[in-house]
């Protein structure tokens, strides 16, 4: 199968007249969620099992992902990424802004530990149901634009016992750095390649989350503090 080359001058002609979506400013998890500084639990693991309910909310940072990489896979449907040469690198766009990876993964993960799991559009609906167990979930991405070839995923669940009292957080990160992505050398099967990365870094990163959550089960939890990610201030 011969390879196409993709010109750099003909894509950057594409790109100029094209809005590419750029991730969204990361606030603190518990931005929007808490109206009160709220404690630390005495108890020294999260209970967690068959008989154990849990309520999960999504932070402000997970909503504005899911809506970033809608905008994303949109704009690789009709905007850059239609516009290409090559429709594997369309596709590829798409294939790898998925917007419910992230909290459909991590949905599922803490189902395998906790008896019931249930996701509430507010703190207000959960404090109303009384879970066991209270998750705070945070994801974040950044993909590939025409300026920038970083990638990075975040993603983390803070969690609470019943009356709002912090236990511990799992949490995953992954990054990867690209050469510039359209490059004169390179041909449109390693654009694709390069493009592919943007999923392989946001599934590292569910994994090691995965990785922290099984940890944090099984362990004491009297050592782990609280760090807001987006400014490293100490909560606790």
């Amino acid at each position: 199968m011969k390879l196409a080359l993709v010109s750099t001058l003909t894509i950057t002609a594409v790109l100029t007249g094209c809005s590419i979506p750029t991730a969204p400013t990361a606030v603190s998890s518990l931005d929007g969620i808490f109206t009160e500084p709220v404690g630390r639990s005495t108890a020294t693991s999260i209970p967690n099992g068959h008989t154990v309910s849990l309520g999960i909310v999504y932070s402000r940072n997970t909503q504005a992902n899911r809506a970033y990489l809608q905008d994303y896979q949109a704009n690789a449907g009709t905007g850059f990424g239609q516009s290409l040469l090559v429709q594997p690198i369309h596709d590829a766009y798409v294939a790898t802004s998925r917007p419910d990876l992230a909290v459909d993964w991590v949905k599922a993960s803490l189902q395998r530990q906790f008896g019931s799991v249930t996701v509430y559009p507010d703190m207000q609906s959960l404090n109303a149901a009384k879970p066991d167990v209270i998750a705070i979930v945070d994801s974040r991405s950044q993909l590939m634009t025409s300026r920038s070839s970083d990638i990075k995923a975040d993603v983390s669940a803070d969690f609470y016992d019943k009356h709002f009292n912090y236990i511990g957080t799992a949490q995953g990160h992954d990054a990867k750095t690209l050469s510039p992505l359209w490059a004169d050398y390179k041909r449109s099967e390693e654009i694709v390649a390069d493009i592919n990365e943007q999923q392989n870094v946001q599934v590292r990163a569910l994994q090691k989350f995965d990785q922290s959550l099984s940890n944090l089960l099984t362990r004491p939890t009297d050592k782990v503090s609280m760090i807001d990610n987006a400014t490293g201030m100490k909560l606790y």
